[in-house]
């Protein structure tokens, strides 16, 4: 029987009393609250921190039914939760929750609203009247009166503190507005820490970067380390033993068997990885949807992932797509601060574009290397990245008949009418897109975006012994190794994928393997020559 999966849903209490998939997240609660620091986590958007939120809330309100194991009125049973059965002593404490996930907030006298409307809604909870209107004063009588109301000392508890920040990224004087709301808001939060039982923090960007935590250094960054690596999402562990049913049912329902639907899932929402541990966690959201409607499709990336990405690299240096893959940083750039707009890349990958996958301590310092997490990721942001470069610039028509073009090559295999089509797709560029961009490496990047956004197995910069390859294309049919070469000769290009041993590794491979060489002019500003032949082995 096909379960009911919480799409959309952030409510523990919900989920428990509603018969709702929940996959048990307690352990690290528990871990959490009787080591007993303030934390900060990060993780991408829709990965679960809000649904995290809410269940430390029940456990600090004291709300042990809702973790035991309920008969729901329809007969079915909620199982018992790991919390259940430690030591905890389930005691009752004030909570102050803090909401700002809210994607409308666009204007700071919204923001102002959405903070005085909490403090007011817990003010008169608690029976206190404001004297004053600063939130900075009200929060720090709100920790007092409600420790001395109460006897037990006070949960806050923040969640997506950075959405306003994000959003306005850009806006100089709506950021700086933001971060004086919010270092008012929370300054009190060490200075009050008498009154303080626990503090849970949660966003995308490091709080570090903001500068809106700097008086509470306290904050223990639980986002990279091990120990935590799977407190939100979905392990590979959980999704073949607790999810195991719901992959047997989806394999069922679009015919194939339960490998490879588990091998189609682990390509599309797997390979986030958010410490050195490198431990797999798939996509929470896009899972749960893909078991609720029975089809594998592009969840998390929807459109106003797209708009959002679209506006913040709108704002920052040029993204070039084709050195993204493989990217090799230090652990300090990640540390950079988001509003500076010097970098893209720590944004990208706190946002859930980019993931780690690979570090390796270099003297006194981690290396860590980038990557897209899966293809839905991979997909998506080839097609944003697309449009942010050709907007409004008339390009889509030519894009859609180079997609029909690469869709019949790949049932044809036939290479010249799919070489015509990026002809033609360079040919309706306009002047003024190209004109800054003469060289070899802007025709390389963009058609590397390209067939990325079209689902393409198309690999960038290949290493060699001898160098880099700048395009390798793998198809089911054949591999096609590419070189580009500007205002040089095709043969050129050819000459060098020998020279360079570019096309060597493939030999094991089986399929056929083909060197093409183009050549562009920039004078033409397209292929003026290309050759192709066929590889063989020396």
């Amino acid at each position: 029987m096909k379960r009911k999966y919480p799409v959309g849903i952030q409510s523990f209490e919900k989920i428990r009393k509603e018969d709702y998939l929940y996959i048990d997240k307690t352990p690290f609660i528990y871990k959490m609250i009787t080591e007993g620091c303030p934390y900060f986590l990060s993780r991408p958007r829709r990965f679960g921190k809000s649904l995290l939120i809410s269940t430390l809330q029940a456990v600090f309100e004291g709300r042990r039914e809702l973790f035991e194991e309920i008969t729901l009125k329809n007969g079915t049973v909620q199982p018992q939760l790991f919390i259940a059965t430690t030591d905890w002593e389930w005691e009752k404490y004030p909570v102050l929750r803090f909401d700002f996930s809210a994607g409308d907030l666009a204007e700071i006298a919204q923001l102002d609203t959405l903070i005085d409307a909490t403090l007011s809604n817990y003010e008169r909870q608690y029976g206190i009247v404001p004297e004053v209107k600063d939130a900075n004063i009200r929060m720090v009588n709100l920790l007092r009166t409600l420790h001395q109301q109460t006897g037990k000392r006070v949960v806050v508890l923040v969640d997506e503190y950075d959405n306003f920040i994000l959003h306005a990224l850009g806006n100089d004087e709506k950021v700086t507005l933001a971060r004086q709301r919010f270092q008012n808001l929370f300054s009190p939060l060490k200075a009050e820490d008498d009154h303080l039982q626990f503090a849970f923090v949660t966003g995308i960007s490091k709080f570090s970067q903001m500068g809106i935590f700097s008086k509470l250094n306290n904050l223990m960054n639980i986002s990279m380390r091990d120990d935590y690596a799977a407190v939100c999402g979905i392990s590979q562990k959980e999704l073949t033993t607790q999810l195991r049913p719901d992959i047997e049912m989806l394999a069922q329902r679009n015919g194939t068997t339960y490998d490879e639907m588990f091998a189609m899932m682990k390509a599309r929402y797997d390979g986030y990885h958010f410490s050195r541990q490198l431990q797999d966690i798939y996509n929470p959201f896009s899972l749960v949807n893909a078991f609720n409607s029975g089809d594998l499709s592009d969840y998390w990336f929807d459109r106003g992932t797209s708009g959002a990405l679209i506006s913040m690299l709108a704002q920052m240096p040029p993204v070039d797509m084709a050195q993204t893959e493989g990217l090799r940083l230090p652990s300090t750039a990640f540390d950079l601060p988001l509003v500076n707009f010097d970098d893209p890349i720590p944004v990208l990958y706190q946002s859930g574009y980019l993931t780690i996958k690979d570090c390796q301590p270099i003297g006194k310092m981690t290396m860590y290397t980038l990557g897209f997490p899966n293809d839905e990721v991979r997909m998506g942001f080839a097609e944003c990245l697309y449009q942010h470069v050709a907007a409004n610039r008339n390009a889509n028509n030519s894009k859609s008949v180079f997609l029909n073009a690469y869709n019949d090559f790949l049932i044809s295999g036939d290479l010249p009418p799919f070489i015509e089509a990026i002809q033609s797709f360079f040919a309706g560029i306009p002047y003024q897109w190209a004109q800054d961009n003469h060289n070899e490496h802007y025709y390389h990047s963009l058609l590397y975006t390209l067939l990325t956004s079209f689902g393409a197995d198309i690999r960038a910069e290949e290493p060699t012994a001898k160098g880099r390859s700048d395009l390798t294309l793998l198809m089911s049919k054949a591999i096609y190794v590419i070189e580009i070469k500007y205002d040089h000769t095709a043969q050129e290009a050819l000459d060098q994928i020998d020279q360079k041993g570019y096309a060597d590794k493939y030999l094991a491979d089986g399929r056929p393997v083909f060197k093409v060489g183009l050549a562009f002019s920039s004078e033409e500003r397209n292929i003026t020559e290309w050759r192709s032949q066929p590889f063989r082995e020396k």
